[in-house]
Formats: C-alpha cells, structure tokens, sequence
C-alpha cells in the first residue's frame, strides 16, 4: 500500500489520488467521486505517507495505525465515525490505538482517521498482505542467518589427515 500518492487537502473534504502534475499545480482525483480537479500550491496538501499519530513513545505512522485500525476491526469497515460521540470515538481509538496521546490527538482526529480508513478500505487501496509476506521472508532470512551462524564448520572440528607416508 503506497500512502504517498493519497491525498489530504485542507478546506476540501474527503481523499484524492495524485493523477498528474502541471506546470504550477497538481492534479488530484477524488477518491469518492472520481472528478478531476486542479490543487495549487497555496493550499495544504499533505501525503498521507508524512501524517502520523501523536503517541506516548514515538510517533505512529498513519499507515501503521491503518494496520492496527485494521486488525481490530477484522478488515469490516467502522461504523459511521460521523455519528458517534466523542466518547464511542475515543473508546474505539483507545482500542485500535492503545499507546495514543490522549492529550494530544482530538477527537476530530480520531473521526478523520476512522473516515479515511472506511474509505481507502472502500476503494481496495489497504493491501496489508505484501507487508505480511515482507514480514515472514525477513523473519525466514534472520532465522536463517542466525542458523548459519550457530552451525559448526565441517572443516573446522574434522581431524586434519596428512597423507606425506
């Protein structure tokens, strides 16, 4: 899942997919309607790829908390952030996210992680199944490493015969 060509842009609900750049704008298509429109340079446009969530260790990537949002919620979507009070949203955070900064992220944050989160799910762009697989063959190369590492030599414990008879 590439995050850096979904984006946000403040002022204009809703994600966009980079579509094109032209000489002073870029051209960005909504993710819900499909149209094509033009997104200067004086707006606030930000890649999902540099947003992250304010934690009580290090920052979150969004991507990472896409994932967890994910596993939570078993890939079904969440039920219409919109209508649900900031309580609901905040235990629904807490559960995803259990490390958040509760000082720190709002709960308007919350609803636009959740909305974003149902729509990137609606439009198939949260593929987690590559990341798996990356996952497992990194585990497979350490193991790997590590039982090339604790195995001995087969020259090195075999007596050495000298043949000069």
């Amino acid at each position: 899942m590439d995050l850096s060509k979904i984006l946000s842009i403040a002022g204009k609900p809703g994600l966009y997919k980079l579509a094109g750049e032209a000489k002073n704008n870029l051209v960005v298509e909504s993710l819900t309607d499909g149209k094509r429109m033009p997104a200067f340079s004086h707006e606030r446009i930000s890649s999902l790829q540099e947003i992250s969530i304010y934690t009580t260790g290090e920052d979150l990537p969004l991507h990472d908390a896409l994932k967890m949002i994910y596993e939570m919620t078993d890939g079904r979507k969440v039920d219409n952030p919109k209508k649900m009070s900031s309580a609901q949203l905040k235990e629904l955070f807490k559960k995803a996210i259990p490390d958040y900064d509760e000082d720190s992220v709002y709960v308007s944050d919350m609803k636009k992680a959740f909305t974003w989160y149902n729509t990137l799910l609606e439009k198939d762009l949260l593929d987690f199944s590559e990341e798996e697989k990356e996952d497992e063959k990194s585990e497979a190369d350490t193991e790997k490493q590590v039982a090339d590492t604790e195995e001995p030599a087969a020259d090195s414990e075999a007596p050495v015969a000298d043949d000069k008879e």
